[in-house]
């Protein structure tokens, strides 16, 4: 069996909050895409087909071998990369053979993998990582080389099943399209959450989570957006035709309302002269009917209003993030840092000035130390700060840096508890009225940092840095559309593009990019740092 297939998973968290409805669904031969707005659950979900979480109910049905790789690997910083794929013991027993140790527990151990080093190389080659890997340490890796190491160590298990979380998260262009036609040569069945269109441009089929419940659209990220874009307009002109209904039918009940108090104005007039009896007969018999036509047109209207309702429910586009960045203003050739032959720890000497709104991009490749030069731009009192080992490094305005860990969140603080941390100046209810803007309402400010989504843990950690007092007037992001769902992405580049202060930014996101305007490109390679016109 070299499939997946699940059938009416429910899943909810402890505190009652549902997360999966009756979810079904199968992952077959080839490259699939699990879609959804943050928080809807796409983790939680692979979770739950990968074994780690007990659905409440419903069935998996497993193949033999299943790998997950989940979306932020930890992994000892102290420890061997080979150690790290499980292959430390069978690599140490082999040593021990090749010295001339022959006891039989190492021939066990070893069984028919003889040539564990080399396939477990060729792998880790093939993702763009060096022919010495499996003997380094974790620590030597940058975050991108870690989260390619796990994905090394799930494909030298050759699964019937891939299960991955955001693979593609902090990698360059080269190091994605090496993941990806390592996913693409797989012989098994390999689901991928994520949202980059890099990665979704390459898949067989698109699942999106949406409130609970699961849909799947054949075809990759092209025919999805197009069906996804014949839904809309179809809810749209549904919504239009129940709205013109609706108002027809309000207008034949109000004419029916004021008709029938014309005619109980005549019906009393007629009854002028009646024998009582008589009269109060008529006068029960019109009621009677008047009653059943009023009914009869009020159910009509409470239907057409009911299919409005719904209308608009079906129309209802996933909610929006809505950052307002302003008091941010820096003026023209304004100074705002300043790195005067900065040495970094990688070695590479930067000499760079900040001037005004700037919009600067910082490229190159994994581990050519492009989050070490952006925390080298942070205020040497910040806990994130890399001061230069030689030369000077001098910020002139407030800061604002968002991490790729987003560990600017306190797990064990609220949301509302964190945002306050940054903004001391504000008051609790006005973070919380801006915290609105970032979708967390009421009691879903007081939840823990710690128990957060992927998603939702973004939107907090921006909601800190862009909250802050004083306003950041420049703002340092590493990798900032990671993990985010499209609406968010898109109201993320929006704000950006309305940012009136400076910006260096960390991205292999090129659409992202060419929309935040770049004015000027800082490089980092094997020739050192140059600063350059974007172009």
């Amino acid at each position: 069996m070299s499939s997946l297939s699940f059938s009416h998973l429910h899943f909810s968290w402890p505190d009652g909050a549902r997360v999966l409805t009756d979810v079904t669904g199968a992952v077959d031969s080839g490259l699939a895409a699990l879609v959804g707005t943050n928080g809807t659950g796409k983790s939680t979900l692979l979770k739950v087909l990968a074994g780690e979480l007990a659905p409440d109910s419903g069935t998996v049905n497993r193949p033999p071998r299943v790998q997950y790789v989940p979306q932020d690997v930890a992994l000892d910083p102290e420890g061997r990369t080979d150690a790290a794929m499980g292959l430390a013991p069978i690599r140490a027993a082999l040593r021990a053979v090749e010295s001339g140790d022959v006891a039989q527990s190492h021939f066990d151990l070893i069984g028919d993998d003889w040539d564990v080093d080399e396939r477990a190389t060729a792998t880790l080659v093939s993702l763009g990582l060096p022919s010495d890997t499996l003997d380094r340490t974790v620590g030597e890796l940058s975050g991108g080389e870690i989260t390619r190491l796990a994905l090394a160590s799930a494909l030298h298990a050759d699964p019937d099943v891939l299960l991955l979380d955001e693979p593609t998260n902090n990698l360059d262009e080269a190091a994605t399209a090496q993941v990806l036609g390592a996913l693409e040569r797989r012989r098994g069945a390999t689901l991928v959450v994520s949202h980059d269109r890099r990665v979704l441009a390459r898949v067989r089929s698109i699942g999106e989570l949406s409130h609970g419940s699961l849909r799947w659209f054949g075809g990759s990220l092209d025919d999805y957006e197009q069906a996804k874009e014949a839904e809309r307009e179809r809810a749209q002109a549904e919504v239009r035709s129940a709205a013109s209904e609706a108002a027809r039918q309000q207008r034949e009940l109000r004419k029916h309302i004021e008709g029938e108090g014309k005619r109980q104005r005549a019906g009393a007039k007629s009854a002028q002269g009646m024998p009582k009896i008589v009269a109060n007969a008529r006068k029960a018999s019109a009621q009677a009917t008047q009653a059943k036509a009023t009914a009869v047109h009020e159910d009509r209207a409470d239907a057409a209003a009911k299919r409005l309702d719904e209308a608009k429910g079906a129309a209802r586009t996933d909610r929006e993030v809505r950052i307002d960045l302003a008091g941010t203003d820096v003026p023209p050739r304004r100074d705002v840092a300043r790195l005067a032959d900065a040495r970094l720890r990688t070695g590479t000497v930067v000499d760079a000035l900040v001037q005004g709104p700037e919009r600067i991009v910082l490229s190159g490749a994994n581990g050519a130390g492009k989050t070490t030069l952006l925390r080298a731009l942070l205020p040497v009192d910040t806990a994130d700060a890399v001061v230069p080992l030689a030369g000077d490094a001098e910020v002139m305005v407030p800061v604002g840096y968002l991490p790729q860990r987003l560990d600017v969140l306190d797990p064990a603080l609220s949301v509302v508890e964190n945002v306050h941390r940054h903004a001391l100046g504000a008051s609790p209810h006005d973070v919380r009225e801006q915290l609105a803007r970032f979708l967390f309402r009421g009691a879903s400010g007081d939840a823990l940092a710690g128990q957060l989504s992927g998603g939702e843990r973004f939107r907090a950690a921006l909601a800190a840095v862009l909250l802050a007092r004083p306003a950041p007037q420049l703002l340092l992001l590493d990798e900032p559309t990671n993990n985010l769902d499209f609406a968010t992405r898109e109201h993320l580049l929006e704000a950006l593009a309305d940012y009136r202060g400076a910006l260096v930014v960390v991205s292999h996101d090129a659409d992202a990019v060419a929309r935040m305007g770049p004015t000027r490109e800082w490089v980092l390679d094997a020739a050192g740092f140059t600063d350059r016109p974007w172009t």
